[in-house]
């Protein structure tokens, strides 16, 4: 059994993109923010993702331009390293290791060399408190040096990044936790400690919950829970400090960003408005119906864009609080995800629940929302404990031409209202379009909803249970050429129940020709030909809630869980209980393009992972402390390119990616080294747009290949003539030619390596049977000391050798006098 074995759990895809602020560029072309265990670099005008910044192994806490070179940025993260990156190019230049984790950093053009951290400590009742430190960046030439020098600012501070804030040319630092302000001015060493009571006489919370400085002024503002915006001024008297109060947000402010000339400030909260106030004047503009909640506010460093985060895993690009120019969707993230995770079969794309009352079809391999899929299609009211529809289930059927969703609602006192709805995929707009509508399919709640997959079948056939004691079989009418139909129906084709039993779950075999549906600890197996009842299977005294069918080398097999504490599986052939074993499995699935099963286990509350085959008794792989929590949804992706993986224990990983949603929401998946390594080399290849100038290096990198690949084929038409040993391509001139100018070493460094790289080293490819060449007659003596052997020159690249015909006096003498040219003006190029 092979435990970890080089495989790790990763944020890959549908990472958060709203975990902390966002970054501008100077030139307001780029946007930079934290994902998962990358940067993304993205566009501000076309929304497409330039740059994975890959390197760190946890999660990113935070990123920043470096003050000292605008083509830079610095990331932390919880793996306790600081990053510097060339984001314009991908390329990581420096490592900073720190020994404790850093939740967030604060970088100021006027502390040089210097990056405030937030990072956790032990206090004296052993409990994890937050210090902001001062981290001196090591002047060294490595890549990677250890952080030696670290000073204590601030002692316990709030881990919220939002909770600090550096003032007015780097004189102080303003930081906020609970119900105190605290400014810290660095040259005098000394804090100030500024404190609100808990309510205030109209009963609002006076809580702190973010903070931001004037770039200009000595003003902090400071947002709070009851929604109200404090300007705090004279903060460096404790007795004589003075604040003003503005006032709209209903709800807490959740971010507050000064612009760069310190004119307007900005706020947003649940209401998803942003707000512009004017400073020093009581005026204020809006943006409102931004789609979420605004979670981070942040402006360009030339103030040209302002962008907003929000709660929907989106961020926002609005051109001077006017104009929306471009939106940046993630993986939406809900309270809960209803339905399973899926996977379209069409575009290989994760499906789950979106925004309230859609599915939303996002890319794991582009790692982008490809588009939402509107199921209740009613408008959604945000107000607290209305009910409202839900979409709680859908499945597709084998090729992706149907997708079938449940969506219920339950009032107060009234019946729960419930509709199937079927959906036809339409080529033209590349899109699901509803076909059928069912009202009230069941008198309860459907537990589960599966289509038949088999390829070879000739009906679409769909089966959904309820706790109404039934499970029903919707069939696809055949299209006739009597019946005149606008377009393909359906229709109940069976009903079928088991002893006035709850069924709880139900599934297919792969070939389709057997339906498994539990009824509490009973298993009974169906035929769907003809709906005959072939055999039961039972196993006491608890329900089963998880049922898979094993495939291909396994498909003998049917798995399946028994209450909490119980993994099971039957052999079909002989109909008796082929193995069980005591685990707590909270989530059983099935790979569909291999014969492996994964079961997520719930021990010491954590989940562990077990991937198995049921034919074996061994697991192939398994991963104890996957993360905390229960696993509840999960799903085998395809993989678009095969992994090539030699190790028996990740085999598992080589045709599917396993990705499953924690409680907290957040996507994770698994990935090997040999994955990571073509991830970190894919990262720093040069890629040639065609689009670009017609310059020497495009016409020496982009249509080299072009060329090589030609004479690859003249060559392979040629057959197996004799050809002549071509030099291997220099790792040193690759090197200099795919490595930015800016992060180069001197020229003067690069000279001699570069002109030695070019030269070629002539060997004699003669046999040494052959003879030697004669060499010329008839000419002076005082040349005879620099005569050459004339040998027959090399055929051009990509050709066949060929004799050629002796060289006539008149070459030779031209040859001659090339042999005498100086070419002394190279060895000092050399030397120099």
């Amino acid at each position: 059994m092979g435990e970890h074995a080089g495989i790790r759990v990763v944020h890959r895809s549908g990472s958060k993109l709203n975990f902390r602020p966002p970054v501008i560029t100077n030139d307001s072309k780029f946007l930079l923010c934290a994902s998962g265990e990358c940067v993304k670099v993205f566009s501000t005008s076309t929304e497409e993702c330039i740059h994975n910044l890959r390197g760190h192994t946890d999660l990113v806490t935070g990123v920043h331009l470096n003050p000292c070179n605008h083509l830079q940025a610095y990331s932390c993260s919880t793996d306790g390293t600081l990053r510097l990156w060339d984001f314009m190019d991908g390329i990581l230049i420096k490592v900073v290791n720190n020994s404790e984790w850093i939740y967030s950093m604060y970088t100021s053009a006027y502390h040089k060399g210097v990056i405030f951290i937030i990072a956790p400590v032990q206090d004296s009742k052993g409990s994890e408190v937050f210090q902001l430190l001062a981290l001196h960046l090591p002047q060294s030439g490595d890549q990677t040096v250890e952080a030696s020098q670290l000073s204590v600012v601030l002692e316990d501070v709030s881990s919220n990044p939002a909770a600090v804030s550096l003032g007015r040319g780097g004189e102080y630092i303003a930081s906020i936790k609970c119900l105190q302000l605290e400014v810290f001015f660095f040259k005098k060493q000394k804090s100030y400690r500024l404190f609100l009571k808990v309510d205030n006489k109209k009963g609002a919370k006076n809580t702190f919950t973010c903070v931001t400085c004037h770039p200009k002024d000595d003003c902090i503002a400071t947002g709070h829970e009851d929604g109200k915006i404090r300007l705090w001024r004279n903060f460096n008297h404790k007795k004589e400090y003075t604040y003003t109060t503005l006032h709209w947000h209903h709800s807490a402010v959740a971010s507050l960003c000064f612009t760069p000339e310190g004119t307007n400030l900005l706020s947003g909260g649940v209401e998803s408005v942003l707000v512009q106030w004017k400073y020093r004047e009581n005026q204020r503009d809006f943006l409102p119906r931004l789609g979420a909640s605004i979670t981070h506010v942040a402006v360009s460093p030339d103030g040209a864009l302002f962008c907003c985060s929000h709660s929907d895993n989106k961020i926002t690009i609005i051109q001077n609080c006017v104009n929306v120019s471009a939106v940046i969707q993630g993986l939406v993230r809900g309270e809960s995800a209803r339905t399973d995770l899926m996977v379209d079969p069409r575009t290989k794309c994760l499906v789950l629940n979106g925004n309230p009352g859609h599915l939303q079809f996002y890319s794991l391999q582009r790692d982008k929302l490809l588009y939402n899929l509107d199921i209740v299609q009613q408008e959604f009211i945000h107000e607290l404990g209305l009910q409202q529809f839900e979409v709680v289930n859908a499945a597709f059927d084998g090729p992706g031409n149907w997708l079938a969703t449940v969506e219920e609602r339950r009032r107060k006192a009234a019946e729960l209202e419930l509709n199937l709805k079927l959906w036809a995929f339409d080529e033209q707009t590349q899109s699901f379009v509803l076909n059928t509508t069912i009202v009230a399919p069941h008198d309860s709640q459907v537990t589960d909803l599966c289509f038949c997959r088999a390829s070879d079948s000739q009906t679409t056939l769909l089966v959904s249970a309820s706790k109404d004691g039934h499970f029903k079989a919707w069939q696809l009418a055949a299209q006739t050429e009597a019946r005149q139909s606008p377009g393909p129906s359906w229709s109940c084709d069976f009903v079928g129940a088991y002893r006035g039993l709850v069924p709880e779950c139900c599934c297919f075999s792969a070939d389709g020709s057997l339906l498994a549906v539990s009824f509490q600890e009973v298993v009974t197996v169906w035929s769907p030909g003809s709906w005959e009842l072939l055999t039961t299977l039972s196993q006491p005294p608890k329900s089963i809630r998880n049922l898979c069918f094993g495939r291909l080398s396994c498909s003998k097999y049917l798995v399946g869980t028994a209450g909490h504490n119980l993994l099971c599986c039957w052999n079909l052939l002989t109909c008796s209980l082929e193995w069980s074993t005591s685990m707590e499995v909270t989530l059983l699935l099935a790979d569909p393009h291999s014969d492996n099963m994964a079961a997520f286990c719930w021990q010491d509350k954590c989940t562990d992972l077990f991937v198995f085959k049921p034919s074996e008794p061994r697991p192939l792989f398994s991963h104890k402390a996957v993360c905390s929590g229960k696993v509840s949804r999960a799903v085998f992706a395809p993989r678009e390119e095969m992994l090539e993986s030699c190790e028996e224990s990740s085999q598992w990983l080589n045709r599917s990616q396993l990705c499953f949603l924690t409680q907290n929401m957040d996507l994770m998946t698994f990935t090997t080294e040999t994955e990571e390594e073509k991830l970190m080399a894919s990262s720093k290849q040069l890629v040639i747009d065609d689009s670009v100038a017609m310059t020497p290096f495009y016409l020496l990198l982009g249509k080299h290949r072009c060329q090589t690949l030609e004479m690859r084929d003249k060559e392979s038409s040629w057959g197996s003539a004799e050809r002549t040993p071509l030099p291997k391509g220099s790792v040193a001139v690759k090197e200099l030619l795919q490595t930015p100018a800016h992060v180069l070493p001197p020229t003067s460094v690069l000279c001699a390596m570069f002109v030695e790289s070019l030269l070629v080293s002539v060997t004699d490819s003669r046999s040494e049977d052959e003879p030697e060449e004669e060499e010329m007659e008839g000419e002076n003596e005082e040349d005879s000391e620099e005569n050459v052997a004339l040998r027959a020159e090399p055929a051009p690249l990509g050709r066949e050798m060929v004799d050629s015909a002796p060289l006539t006096k008149a070459q030779t003498r031209e040859l001659r006098r090339l042999v005498k040219l100086d070419h002394g003006w190279f060895s000092d190029l050399l030397d120099s």
